[in-house]
């Protein structure tokens, strides 16, 4: 098997809150508690979660946008949480970011078609008319062959939105991080903008795509991390599975039940309050320690259905083992 496109290993990422008065107490933000997880070549995995779960905080440490407090990131085997930026200047253009809010990332003076070039030129290191060149071809691929001399006020949210494709998908890069690439349109033109990126990675390319609508992580990855707190609380390989974590299945299925609105348990499983399966003895290990990711125990519950039969880890005592010892 390929070496992973990216490792993630004990990654922890804090912040220092300032107190809303000059006098007030400042406090500490835990974003990313502990993640480890890795990308596959030509793997797309989704980064799901509620506002305020630390995927896109998670996503920006991938790429070096944000240092963490701990923990290291191996990017094709490159150590990228120790390097400079001095050093990761030359693989940047292996390593693209599409970012949220697509109009604020365009230049307002430059036409769809010198976005491209510009970035083709300066990232890819390309000459001029095969800038040019690599830079239509983009543009039609992505159904703007027509807008290409558009200006960014001049398109429509879905065009924006394609722009900052091409600019990143004409580099050929091997790593895609896309943080909320549909955000603000409408079902249709997020399935097409989805289409047009899943559709153009380059060949054996892994793709982390940050969303907080599960029906775009279950049609266009892979694989899903589902994050509560900054912790990823249950891993699926969707070729035959269903989220079985009590707030995973939320996430999936809104009717279900309602998704936790108040404070989050600072002691134990965060979800713990809120969870139906903390009842009994199983409760008292809920609030002593945080569970771990650990593979799903299909004997645990004789109603898991759904759980399937490829890589599958959830971060729930009820659903790891079939005994929960009680220290005392």
């Amino acid at each position: 098997m390929s070496a992973p496109v990216v490792e993630v290993r004990g990654l922890h990422k804090s912040f220092v809150q300032s107190g809303r008065f000059p006098w007030s107490a400042s406090r500490e933000i835990r974003a990313v508690q502990g993640v480890d997880f890795v990308v596959n070549p030509g793997e797309v995995v989704a980064l799901v979660g509620q506002s305020g779960s630390g995927k896109t905080t998670l996503s920006r440490i991938v790429l070096g946008l944000e240092r963490p407090s701990q923990g290291e990131v191996l990017i094709e085997g490159l150590h990228w949480h120790k390097m400079s930026e001095r050093q990761r200047r030359p693989h940047r253009v292996n390593y693209q970011y599409v970012p949220q809010d697509a109009m604020g990332a365009l230049d307002p003076q430059q036409t769809a078609q010198e976005h491209v070039e510009e970035t083709l030129r300066i990232l890819g290191r390309h000459k001029r008319d095969e800038a040019r060149s690599r830079a239509i071809d983009m543009l039609e691929r992505l159904g703007l062959g027509a807008r290409r001399d558009a200006l960014p006020r001049e398109m429509s949210g879905g065009e924006q939105r394609r722009v900052t494709l091409a600019r990143v998908l004409a580099l050929e890069p091997r790593l895609v991080v896309a943080d909320e690439p549909t955000s603000g349109l409408d079902p249709e033109r997020r399935e097409s903008v989805l289409e047009d990126l899943v559709g153009n990675l380059p060949e054996g390319a892994g793709c982390i795509l940050v969303t907080h609508d599960m029906s775009e992580a279950r049609r266009w990855s892979d694989r899903i991390l589902a994050m509560l707190a900054g912790r990823v609380i249950e891993e699926i390989d969707l070729d035959d599975a269903e989220p079985q974590h009590p707030y995973a299945r939320i996430l999936f299925d809104p009717w279900s039940g309602p998704l936790p609105t108040g404070a989050l348990a600072e002691e134990g499983c965060p979800f713990r309050m809120d969870c139906p399966l903390a009842v009994g003895p199983i409760a008292k290990r809920c609030a002593s320690k945080v569970p771990g990711l650990e593979n799903l125990c299909h004997d645990a519950f004789e109603e898991n259905e759904g759980a399937g039969t490829g890589q599958h880890r959830v971060a729930c005592y009820a659903l790891t083992s079939t005994e929960v010892p009680i220290d005392g």
